[in-house]
This record gives C-alpha cells, sequence and structure tokens, in this order.
C-alpha cells in the first residue's frame, strides 16, 4: 500500500521535503497559496521589462553547498551557480574596501597584521566546507555528522561577535569583515553565538562561495519543481488551506508555515501546551527591502566593490554594532546596516544590456513602515558618490509589504523567527523533536524549524526524515 504524504506550502523547504518523501516512495501532494511555487525564493520583473528581481534571497551560501540539494542534483536540472570575483566586500570610509576573496590565503595576506590569526580562525572550516554545513543545517542538539569539526567550531561560535572582532584583530577590515557576516544573525553583536554567523559565512564565501543563482532565485525553484514533478509529487497552486480537515486522508502532513499560520489553521489538533508553545514563539527585525535599475555600474569609490556579489554597508565595526545594538531595542539607526547584492556584475541576463539590477534591504524594527528607503539610499551614496544620479528605476518593499505578499515573512522577519536566546537552538518549541507539531501525523518543514532561515532546503529535508522514521522508512 502507497503511503501519503501532504504537504501545505512550497517554499524551498516544502519542496525538498516533497522530494525526499517521493524519493522515499510516498505519493505527495503540495498545496501552495500563491500561483506559482517558491515562498520567498521567487524572481520577477518588477523593475520593468527585460530585468529579473529576487524578491526574497539573492545570494546563496547554504544554497550551493546545501547537502539536500546536492543529494537532489538540481544541477542536473538546470541549475546553474555564477560567482562573482569577491564573495563580498565591506566598504570603509576613507579606507580600501576590505575583501573576502574565494581563498582563505588571498584574505588574510590582504588583511596584514591580521592575517595570521585570520587563517586559524577559518582555515577547520575552509578546509571542510561541506562537512561543516552538514553539522551546522540541522538541529543543533543531536549528535553532529562531524562531531570534532563541530566542536572546533562551537568553540568559535559561542562567543559575541563584537568583543571577539575587537579581542582578535587589530585592523578595521579584519573587523568588519567579520562584523559583516556576523550580522547575518540579525542580533545585536553582543550577543552569545554571534560570532559563529562571523566564522560560518566567512568560510562559506572563503571556499564554496557565495554565489547567485543563474536566471534569478526562482531557477533555484524551477529545478525543485522539475525534479518533485519527476518524481509524481503533485503541486496545486492558489490552493489556500485554512482547514486540515478540508484535505483528504494522508499518512503525514507537513507545514511548511511558522508558528502564526500554524495557530490560525483549523483541523490541526494540535495539544494545547504546543499551541502555547507557538503563541510564545517571537519574531525578529525586519527587512525593509529597496531594489534598484542603474544605468550601470554602482560608482563605488573602490572601484573593486563593483565585482562583489554581496556588499555589506555598515561602515567600521563600532558603527555596525551600535546600529544593530539600537535595532535589538526596536529603533533604527540613522545609518542602518545594509545588505546589497550586484547579481548582473555576475549575470548579465538580470537586466537588459547596459543596466544594472540591484537588489538591497536594511535591518529595520519588525513591522516598521518608516522612511528606510530613503536611508538604505544614503548608505549606499555614502560609499559610492554619483550612485544616486544612475538611478532609472527603484522600488521600495516595507516589512508589512513583505508580509502581504509571503505570510511567513511576518513584519518582514525573513529568518522564520528571532535566533534571540533559546530559540536560535529549541525552535519552534522547547523540544528534542523540532520538526512534530504536536499532533500525530502533523509536522513543521519552515525555517522557524532548525536550521532557520535561507534557500537551503534542509527544515524540509529533516522534516521529511523524520516523516520517513515515523513510518518505518528512515
Amino acid at each position: 500500500m502507497t503511503r501519503t504524504a501532504i504537504v501545505v506550502g512550497a517554499g524551498p523547504n516544502g519542496l525538498a521535503a516533497a522530494a525526499r518523501l517521493a524519493k522515499a516512495g510516498l505519493h505527495v501532494v503540495v498545496h501552495e497559496l500563491a500561483d506559482r511555487p517558491g515562498g520567498a525564493a521567487r524572481s520577477a520583473d518588477t523593475l520593468g521589462s527585460g530585468t529579473i528581481v529576487d524578491l526574497g534571497a539573492a545570494a546563496h551560501p547554504f544554497g550551493v553547498g546545501s547537502p539536500a540539494f546536492l543529494d537532489l542534483g538540481l544541477e542536473e536540472h538546470g541549475l546553474h551557480w555564477l560567482h562573482h570575483r569577491y564573495p563580498m566586500a565591506h566598504p570603509l570610509d576613507n579606507a580600501p574596501s576590505a575583501l573576502l576573496h574565494r581563498d582563505l590565503e588571498t584574505t588574510a595576506t590582504a588583511l596584514g597584521v591580521d592575517a595570521a590569526v585570520w587563517r586559524r580562525l577559518h582555515r577547520p572550516f575552509t578546509a571542510r566546507p561541506l562537512q561543516t554545513l552538514q553539522n551546522v543545517t540541522g538541529p543543533l542538539l543531536r549528535l553532529p555528522p562531524h562531531p570534532l569539526l563541530m566542536a572546533s567550531f562551537g568553540a568559535r561560535a559561542l562567543w559575541p561577535a563584537a568583543p571577539a572582532a575587537r579581542l582578535l584583530f587589530r585592523t578595521e577590515a579584519a573587523r568588519a569583515l567579520f562584523a559583516g557576516s556576523a550580522a547575518h544573525s540579525m542580533l545585536p553583536l553582543g550577543h552569545l553565538f554571534t560570532a559563529g554567523f562571523g566564522v560560518l559565512f566567512g568560510a562559506l564565501g572563503q571556499s564554496i562561495g557565495w554565489p547567485v543563482a543563474q536566471g534569478g532565485t526562482n531557477s533555484i525553484i524551477d529545478a525543485l519543481v522539475r525534479h518533485v514533478s519527476a518524481a509524481g509529487v503533485e503541486i496545486h497552486t492558489n490552493s489556500h488551506v485554512t482547514d486540515l480537515r478540508q484535505l483528504p486522508a494522508a499518512d503525514a502532513v507537513l507545514l511548511d508555515l511558522t508558528p502564526r499560520q500554524i495557530l490560525a489553521l483549523a483541523g490541526t489538533h494540535i495539544s494545547a501546551r504546543y499551541a502555547g508553545h507557538l503563541r510564545r514563539f517571537t519574531y525578529g527585525p525586519g527587512a525593509f527591502k529597496v531594489d534598484y535599475l542603474l544605468d550601470g555600474p554602482i560608482p563605488w569609490r573602490d572601484e573593486r566593490t563593483a565585482h562583489a556579489g554581496t556588499v555589506h554597508l555598515g561602515g567600521t565595526l563600532a558603527e555596525l554594532a551600535a546600529a544593530e545594538r539600537l535595532l535589538g531595542k526596536g529603533r533604527l539607526s540613522d545609518s542602518p546596516f545594509v545588505m546589497l547584492a550586484q547579481p548582473s556584475a555576475a549575470d548579465p541576463s538580470r537586466a537588459p544590456e547596459g543596466q544594472q539590477v540591484i537588489w538591497s534591504y536594511a535591518h529595520v524594527p519588525n513591522g516598521y513602515d518608516g522612511p528606510a528607503g530613503e536611508l538604505v539610499g544614503a548608505q549606499i551614496e555614502r560609499f559610492a558618490p554619483g550612485f544616486r544620479d544612475r538611478i532609472i528605476g527603484r522600488l521600495q518593499t516595507p516589512p508589512r509589504a513583505l508580509e502581504d505578499w509571503n505570510p511567513n515573512l511576518v513584519g518582514g522577519d525573513i529568518g522564520g523567527g528571532s535566533l534571540r536566546g533559546l530559540q536560535q537552538v529549541l525552535r519552534p518549541a522547547p523540544t528534542l523533536r523540532p520538526y512534530h507539531a504536536g499532533a500525530p501525523g502533523l509536522y513543521v518543514c519552515s525555517s522557524s524549524t532548525p536550521p532557520g532561515g535561507g534557500v537551503h532546503g534542509m527544515a524540509g529535508w529533516h522534516a521529511a526524515a523524520a516523516v520517513l522514521r515515523d513510518l518505518g522508512r528512515g
């Protein structure tokens, strides 16, 4: 008798779950609220005909090395990764940009007196990036696949990023490179475990890179859809599931939803205790997204910055740490941390000839609806005088608009929930079975479960593994 599974939500995690279950012989049906699959990993021509704009994530250090994506062989289904000359740049006032090279030795040598410490900090993980990802892209409360490597990472990850950077490094360049990567946590840089983000993102950039998907992030979804369709998975779009009782009986139901949407869903039969945990789940800061169409490259003061895939705009460690500390208090700095991607520099298909699509967002308080778009432009202009003169199109998407577009992005939170405190390791509830949803046959596979946000599919991959274990097929 064929086992059946239903997945609610066709983001990268939902599709990865569907792929693993179909691979194990289950009949899988996916229901998606939107008119096409992808969740927050979609692309569209929102800046005009001939443009490709990533509506959610843009650069993919976790995607290129994702154990799920590698197992599924997405490159055999049309996915192509494109790398910039530099994975990341961090401009500084009155100084050259700090550059992350796709090579540990080259990066370290450019950091001068900090070279030796930079090497020692990153070398174990640049040497074994895929094993590092196998360790960190699953529940942290488990025996990791590579225990000694994980112990080495844990010894570095424990520390707060800002004090660690001040202690370890003497140059502003090294401190800025490290702090910009640590800021991906969307936590104040004085919090424990933020150093882990600095080490991890830096190590991935200096090994497997921070590539973009040719043709836009939606190309990752296209490859996943081709894979699951070939395996017989049914995908129903424009299918708004509000009550699980409207679905046919199945051996397992997997929810690619965050706690707020799960609580609003009827017919889940989750326990009162589990529901209480979901009500106490907290969401993190939001993203205020601004996309630009330019008549040419950004005129960076340091011209090398134009060849970087991702650019961190936050100034020095002190300035960046101050902005993120204010954010942790629910306030927005006049100089917020801005993440910027230049996909057109590696992928000319993103814009008409001679033009460039620029993707950016600022860290803002959850649900913020103020004029953060002007602050984003000011941060870019600060390091690229004349930037505003190159703008021929601009689209601002504040946090509430992000949530309207994708309900999983609550208040603009792109990570599926805050990483503060125990919620970093025990999400979405304090349990050692994070993918079980408090009712028989019901599972959670969204970014609100380990390992959290990002286009890597690993939450869905692990949730599918939990289903298969329960069905005796693990």
